[in-house]
C-alpha cells in the first residue's frame, strides 16, 4: 500500500493555519470531508474523542491523527504541514508541525493497520521528515511524500 493510494485528492496541505490541535482537526476534517462526502461534524467529533483516549502526536513533530467512521466506503488520507508548530500532547512533548490524517471504514481494519504501518514506515525516516519541513512548496512537497519507499538493507 502506497501513501499515494491513501492520500485523498487534494489530500495535501503545504501551509495549514492552526493555533491549536482542536483547530488543527477542525481544519483536517473540512478538508476529509470534502474528499470522502462524510460530514465534517462526524469527522472531527471522531477524532476528538480518539484525542481523548490518548494523545495522536507520536513524537519528533509529527502526529498521526486515525479513525474508523462507519459513513466510509474507503480510506482517506490527509497530510498537512502546520504553518507554525502546535502543541498536541505528543509523547515527547514537543509541538507537532506534520500531521498524517487517516480515516478508514469501520469494517476495514486489516487495510487500516496497512495503512498506519505505510505511515508509520514514512515516519521513521528522518531524512524524508526534513525534506517534507523543507519543501519550498506544494509540487516539491507531493514529490517527497509521493516517492517510493528506500529500500532497507537486511
Amino acid at each position: 500500500m502506497e501513501l499515494g493510494d491513501l492520500l485523498a485528492h487534494e489530500g495535501i496541505i503545504a501551509h495549514l493555519k492552526a493555533e491549536s490541535k482542536k483547530q488543527v482537526l477542525q481544519e483536517l476534517a473540512e478538508h476529509a470531508s470534502r474528499a470522502s462526502g462524510a460530514s465534517s461534524h462526524e469527522i472531527f467529533g471522531r477524532l476528538l474523542q480518539r484525542e481523548r483516549l490518548s494523545s495522536t502526536g507520536i513524537g519528533r513533530g509529527i502526529a498521526v491523527p486515525h479513525v474508523k467512521l462507519n459513513s466510509l466506503d474507503r480510506i482517506v488520507g490527509v497530510f498537512a504541514r502546520l504553518e507554525k508548530p502546535v502543541d498536541f500532547d505528543s509523547l515527547d512533548s514537543e509541538p507537532v508541525d506534520l500531521v498524517f490524517l487517516l480515516l478508514s471504514p469501520e469494517h476495514a481494519s486489516g487495510d487500516h493497520l496497512k495503512a498506519l504501518a505505510r505511515i508509520s514506515r514514512i515516519v521513521r525516516e528522518p531524512a524524508t521528515m526534513e525534506l517534507l519541513r523543507k519543501a519550498p512548496d506544494l509540487a516539491t512537497l507531493k514529490k517527497h511524500l509521493l516517492a517510493p519507499p528506500a529500500p532497507h538493507a537486511a
